[in-house]
């Protein structure tokens, strides 16, 4: 009998990757927040007189380009969330971005993996601290996967590496999957899907 994990774990991207969008999220807020003080400030008051009395020679209200900017942003932020690595079941789903902000999702079945890279806790520490210079830091720092028919494919960046490393570790443990590496940091076979708590 193969083993198989019990439930869906996802990984997402680093935080530093999601920067920009969190950065563009609180400008947005910050400029509805303005825009919706102006509307309720005094008649008499500057901001009032910018905001609503400024729209007759606008072609697009303020409060219309407040909710475009609200909502784009908040569409950036669950982009983002969207990207990463999911470990189930049945295998291994890779979620990334491609120019323009095109998806792309890769599935593969734990029988399709033959081989696993898995790097050492310290050089993964390493890179996450931005010491992976050498091939954008995807070799020293990525679990790498090679598959059945002989092409490779490396695990996007996530925001917890070594937790990503040390499950896989585990499954490939568990299902015979030959591993390159290793963390070091395994102490027991265990569920890798299993509550800690």
């Amino acid at each position: 009998m193969t083993y198989r994990p019990e439930k869906r774990i996802a990984f997402g991207p680093p935080m530093k990757e999601r920067i920009p969008a969190l950065l563009y999220l609180g400008f947005a807020l910050s400029v509805s927040a303005v825009i919706f003080y102006g509307q309720n400030a005094p008649s008499s008051s500057r901001i009032f007189q910018y905001v609503v009395e400024g729209d007759r020679h606008r072609l697009v209200p303020s409060s219309v380009c407040a909710i475009i900017l609200c909502v784009s942003a908040l569409a950036m932020v669950l982009r983002e969330q969207m990207r990463g690595v999911i470990v189930h079941p049945d295998g291994i789903e890779l979620r990334e971005l491609l120019g323009f902000g095109l998806p792309r999702v890769r599935r593969f079945a734990w029988s399709q993996i033959d081989r696993m890279a898995v790097p050492s806790a310290q050089s993964t520490a390493g890179a996450a601290g931005g010491a992976g210079a050498a091939n954008g830091g995807k070799l020293a720092s990525n679990v790498r996967l090679d598959l059945w028919d002989g092409s490779r494919t490396w695990l996007p960046d996530v925001g917890d590496r070594i937790a990503l490393s040390v499950m896989l570790e585990r499954v490939a443990l568990a299902r015979a999957i030959p591993i390159e590496g290793g963390t070091g940091l395994m102490d027991d076979l265990g569920s890798p899907l299993q509550d800690d708590g």
